[in-house]
């Protein structure tokens, strides 16, 4: 698997990576028994598996480095570098043989100037896709890559030709609103996907296979990786307010950067209660491109 060779720490974590992606694809073709860690949040024998193995590498690639891990790692926290691990993203997918699951580990650089509550910086991240094979990479200010090969966000400029991605909790679904976003995201879009993996739709994100992604509620092990590689392919993280993006946020937005003022200004008009613009007729849609194009 081509790794840049510029990209030193995301060229290490991409070995412990693959060897992880290689255990779940075995679990995963196996079957594995699976467990509730809440009303309907799952757990496999797999997810623990895959984060032992992780940890123990990096506790010896990077012995200094911390680890903060979603099945309960927490190692070195102090350190100036901490990596976020989701040993197993997508583990519903993974425990009903759905095939989109990944391995994902982001590397934050804390100084000692942040206070406790402040982001430090994002500077490496991996995000593999063991039954695919794909390996995306990404270092700060070094580029982001799919199999070595240098990728960008999309070049879509409007929502009505977009298509976006979203996600749901797998717990208090209840109390979650972004059914009402997805309706009107299905109505004014080319399409919305729901493939379970965060990981993978910021990935999706960064080379362009999706045009923008938004969810509330993830988690720094969800996003760490797949924030950097959406900035470093040229595309935006924010809140929904546009707000920067932070790695315990409840709201993220990630796009090309081509729609972000459009769904700023959707979620802006969501949140308010107001109405939003009639969807454009099929004439409407034709004269509207018609002026982009000569844009």
């Amino acid at each position: 698997m081509n790794v840049p060779e510029k990209l030193t720490l995301a060229a290490s974590a991409s070995k412990i990576a693959l060897e992880a992606g290689v255990l779940l694809r075995d679990y995963y073709h196996k079957g594995v028994a699976t467990e509730y860690k809440g009303d309907a949040d799952l757990v496999t024998e797999a997810d623990r598996a895959s984060e032992k193995l992780i940890v123990e590498r990096l506790h010896a690639a990077f012995p200094e480095h911390g680890i903060y891990g979603e099945e309960g790692t927490r190692s070195h926290l102090e350190s100036e570098y901490r990596w976020y691990i989701d040993p197993l993203d997508g583990t519903t997918n993974f425990a009903h043989g759905f095939p989109v699951f990944c391995v994902s580990m982001g590397l934050e650089r804390r100084l000692a100037s942040h206070a406790a509550t402040e982001d430090g910086e994002i500077v490496a991240g991996v995000v593999y896709d063991p039954l695919r094979d794909e390996l995306f990479t990404a270092e700060k200010g070094k580029g982001a890559y799919l199999n070595g090969a240098r990728i960008h966000v999309s070049r879509t400029r409007v929502l009505a030709e977009a298509l976006v991605a979203t996600g749901f909790p797998s717990r208090k679904r209840h109390d979650n609103p972004n059914i009402h976003f997805y309706q009107q995201f299905t109505l004014r879009s080319h399409g919305v996907r729901r493939a379970g993996a965060a990981a993978l739709d910021l990935a999706y994100t960064a080379c362009g296979r999706v045009d923008a992604y938004w969810e509330f509620n993830l988690n720094p092990w969800d996003t760490g990786a797949g924030s950097l590689l959406v900035t470093e392919a040229g595309g935006t993280m924010t809140g929904f307010d546009g707000s920067p993006f932070k790695l315990d946020s409840k709201e993220i937005l990630a796009t090309n950067g081509l729609l972000l003022d459009e769904m700023l200004g959707f979620f802006r008009t969501m949140f308010a209660g107001e109405e939003l613009e009639p969807i454009p007729t099929p004439a409407e849609f034709a004269a509207l491109r018609a002026a982009h194009l000569r844009e």
